[in-house]
């Protein structure tokens, strides 16, 4: 059933890939953006665009406050993934859902939010139950779902993606720019002694993830976008270092200069995570189907577009 639905973030690497979902699926969406500059693309891409900063969404505050609580209350649903990925997104995410929660309460209509699998520290096999022991990059997100998990009145779910990938975007562009060493035989910096596991995803499948979450998924719900496919940093490295054409060649990180040159990330992208998922594919059908990160890497040509 078509579905007249909200979006935040779909400017974004996985808001992008929502939107192309959301459109192709039928639904009716109008999309929030910030940035005047990005409105036309959303356009094209078949949603309607509002012009709007939910930093300034605050329920007793001006009229972006007015916008944003008239928009939700007029969807059917609303699939929040915007966020500034700063020192404000804390602050910005407690105005944000505080309007759009308020605006759907004792409605039942869906809501789907999203987190991050980072919130449950390292682990070989990590489920929706895993305890959540987030690093400070990611601590604020924890009281957050959990607020959206238990509004009254609300078919609320969480999305946890985890590494994602596809199209050259997220961060395999990071990988690609770190530090190689001198010489002749150049060798590519991993983040780290290359020995943790990060839990990945496609982006395409993870748009899906969202869309199945927005029609189907039971109040409270919690899901892992992971596709369960779990390489190691430095495998997925090695990949990299080939298509750069430097032939597979790695060079581990000493976890000091990680933390030195990625800050509170390289924390993150330190931690030693498997999950498989397997909850969205029980309770929503997901199949995700997509290229995985290995091969994903290995279809694209060599360059900065990586």
């Amino acid at each position: 059933m078509s579905m007249r639905v909200l979006l935040t973030g779909g400017t974004g690497y996985i808001g992008g890939s929502v939107l192309d979902r959301l459109v192709a699926t039928g639904h009716r969406v109008t999309a929030l953006v910030r940035n005047p500059d990005k409105a036309e693309g959303v356009r094209a891409k078949g949603a309607e665009v509002v012009i709007t900063d939910l930093a300034d969404a605050d329920a007793d505050a001006d009229a972006d406050a007015e916008t944003v609580h008239r928009l939700v209350s007029d969807s059917d649903g609303v699939v929040h993934l915007a966020s500034p990925g700063d020192e404000t997104s804390a602050a910005v995410e407690e105005t944000a859902v505080t309007t759009m929660l308020r605006a759907l309460g004792n409605t039942g209509k869906p809501f789907v939010h999203t987190t991050g699998v980072w919130v449950h520290g390292s682990g070989s096999a990590i489920t929706e139950s895993t305890p959540m022991i987030p690093l400070e990059l990611a601590a604020w997100r924890v009281p957050m779902a959990g607020r959206v998990r238990n509004a009254p009145g609300v078919r609320s779910s969480v999305v946890a993606p985890a590494v994602v990938h596809g199209h050259g975007g997220g961060l395999l562009n990071l990988v690609a720019a770190g530090p190689r060493s001198a010489g002749d035989a150049a060798a590519l910096t991993m983040v780290g002694p290359g020995d943790q596991h990060w839990s990945t995803v496609h982006v395409d499948d993870l748009a899906e993830l969202y869309v199945l979450a927005l029609e189907q998924a039971p109040a409270g719900s919690y899901f892992l976008g992971a596709s369960g496919v779990n390489p190691t940093v430095r495998e997925i490295t090695e990949a990299v270092s080939r298509s750069l054409g430097l032939s597979g060649r790695v060079q581990p990180e000493p976890v000091v200069q990680t933390l030195d040159r990625l800050g509170p990330l390289g924390a993150a992208l330190l931690l030693d995570q498997q999950a498989s998922g397997d909850t969205a594919r029980r309770v929503l059908g997901w199949a995700p189907s997509r290229p995985t990160i290995l091969e994903d890497i290995a279809a694209m040509s060599a360059g900065p577009a990586l």
